[in-house]
């Protein structure tokens, strides 16, 4: 299968090229954010106030990364769990998130927005937060510094392994899930 190289911000004309299952390589600009970041962003979102960050075709990963040791721009940078941001990312995708990296399925509200606002979410290796901080160039806090590893950070990404998990069209790599496979993916 082959690798496709992709840059941030994403525009629609990628989005729509983004198919289940795709290896990706993704470099450029993201930001981590996890619960309690999303939490601000919605409020502010909900309340019309202006965001410290601009979502515009932009890529969150769901990331808590570990301190940066000596010559690192960063920690471990293992993937959070997906579901934990289910009630928030429907309103960020509405506000023009376009992508979002995590691990784990997504509830059918998710999904239904990342096809209503033309996004996807990209899944990678859950447990190997060390090697994907060998793909992180850059690492600087840009807002909500007293959440702690929380903070939303502005990453510099080079060639970060993903694969499509969810596509713009409804599409998700968990569909061929069997019975007793699904069932355990929402206890």
């Amino acid at each position: 299968m082959d690798i496709l190289s992709l840059r941030t911000p994403l525009s629609d004309s990628v989005i729509q090229t983004l198919k289940v299952g795709m290896d990706v390589r993704l470099s450029g600009v993201v930001y981590s954010a996890r619960d309690m970041a999303h939490k601000r962003l919605c409020e502010l979102v909900n309340t019309g106030k202006s965001l410290p960050i601009d979502l515009q075709g932009q890529v969150i990963y769901f990331v808590g990364p570990t301190p940066a040791p000596a010559g690192r721009a960063i920690g471990a940078a293992g993937p959070t769990t997906s579901a934990r941001m289910d009630a928030f990312s429907p309103i960020l995708l509405a506000a023009g998130l376009k992508g979002m990296i995590g691990k784990g399925y997504r509830s059918d509200r998710v999904r239904d927005a990342l096809r209503q606002f033309g996004a996807v979410h990209f899944s990678t290796l859950g447990g190997a937060g060390a090697l994907l901080s060998q793909h992180i160039a850059a690492s600087k806090i840009v807002a909500y510094e007293d959440l702690g590893t929380e903070a939303i950070r502005q990453l510099e990404l080079v060639d970060f392994p993903c694969i499509v998990a969810y596509d713009a069209f409804g599409g998700s790599v968990y569909d061929a899930v069997g019975p007793q496979q699904e069932s355990a993916k929402t206890a």
